[in-house]
């Protein structure tokens, strides 16, 4: 978000829940520090496209920031007429697309053998995998979530919500996707073609969970790592070994409660109002203790699999740091305000990274 020179408003460092701190400003790239100067409040702030300021988040003459789709290279470079597809497909971001992807580059790591070098066409294959899987995850969310997106600020604008496509172009486009993402299927073993389709089913079924229950994040985590189980079975050809695969799975879903509970107490507020159950609300003030045992659970899991897979000690060492940014995540996180929870989700490509390179040099050093 950036305050335009024109704004003249106090911002004063409240340490009020869901008030901006001066250290959050500090470490803002996207905001004029004009924390040593405040001026006189005379109207509310300007703010640049893909950011609003809701009435009902004005405290005391302070305010917390709301998150909305933000305006990206989407807006600014694809023509008009085939924008509302690009926005659909989130292409403009590429965090979902490592989400899908890292626990199944992890599970393809454990899967090579000591002092090898692993398939590297196979990564290239399941990162355009995860692309079309995000694609496809996305247009199927929005169709079927239609209605609760238009009652929350941030999703109101999506193209679906908005009107700008018909719910029979949404599924068109999803079929086009799944008809892209077929052939990359196919070029892996028949066990994978059919964890392919389960997962699938699994998507189709996961924007009902919302509905029905508080832990939809759980189930978004169950389908999300799915990649796990997907890349163990691409280089192994079966599911013998569930002492390697099956805690890298479990490690997946306790690393999605973490992101995703705090990516959803951007909506937390909406979603009480329009019925969408979460973590968000479950948990309220005892967000932070859960995510903790979360990221301990996370951490034992992938350090289970590393141990049962033979992995060196460059593995273990790099769970320090991995621990590290999810506490990072965990307690420097704002829950009170969208646009934090938004970069601490952000980050989470990065986790999955450290992970990424403890498992390489794990192989190597054995």
């Amino acid at each position: 978000m950036e305050l335009l020179s024109t704004s003249t408003v106090t911002l004063p460092y409240a340490r009020q829940r869901g008030n901006f701190n001066r250290a959050y400003f500090q470490n803002q790239p996207y905001l004029h520090r004009t924390h040593s100067q405040p001026l006189q409040q005379k109207f509310l702030p300007v703010l640049k496209p893909g950011l609003s300021l809701s009435p009902s988040l004005l405290r005391d003459k302070s305010f917390i920031c709301k998150s909305t789709e933000p305006r990206t290279w989407v807006d600014e470079k694809v023509p008009e007429t085939i924008r509302p597809y690009f926005k659909l497909a989130r292409i403009y971001d590429d965090i979902a697309v490592w989400l899908h992807g890292w626990p199944a580059y992890w599970s393809i790591m454990l899967a090579t053998k000591p002092g090898t070098v692993p398939d590297f066409k196979l990564f290239g294959l399941f990162h355009l995998i995860a692309f079309f899987v995000h694609v496809s995850c996305c247009t199927s969310n929005d169709l079927f979530d239609l209605d609760y997106d238009r009652k929350v600020e941030r999703s109101k604008t999506r193209p679906l919500a908005a009107g700008d496509i018909t719910p029979v172009q949404g599924w068109l486009f999803w079929a086009l996707n799944i008809a892209l993402l077929i052939p990359l299927v196919l070029r892996l073993n028949k066990l994978c073609v059919v964890l392919a389709a389960v997962q699938q089913i699994l998507w189709i079924v996961y924007p009902f969970m919302k509905r029905i229950t508080y832990w939809p994040q759980a189930f978004l985590g169950l389908v999300n790592n799915w990649g796990a189980t997907l890349g163990w079975a691409a280089v192994m050809g079966n599911l013998t070994d569930i002492r390697i695969f099956i805690p890298v799975h479990i490690a997946g879903i306790f690393w999605t409660l973490i992101y995703d509970t705090i990516y959803a107490h951007q909506d937390k507020d909406d979603d009480a109002e329009a019925g969408v159950k979460s973590t968000a609300l479950l948990f309220g003030d005892s967000t932070r203790t859960c995510l903790l045992g979360f990221a301990t659970i996370c951490i034992g899991s992938l350090m289970f699999a590393g141990y049962n897979a033979h992995m060196g000690w460059p593995f273990y060492l790099s769970m320090i740091p991995a621990f590290g940014h999810l506490l990072w995540q965990i307690y420097s996180v704002d829950l009170s305000n969208g646009f934090d929870c938004l970069m601490k989700f952000f980050s989470n490509k990065w986790f999955g990274a450290i992970v990424m390179a403890g498992m390489v040099l794990g192989r190597i050093v054995y």
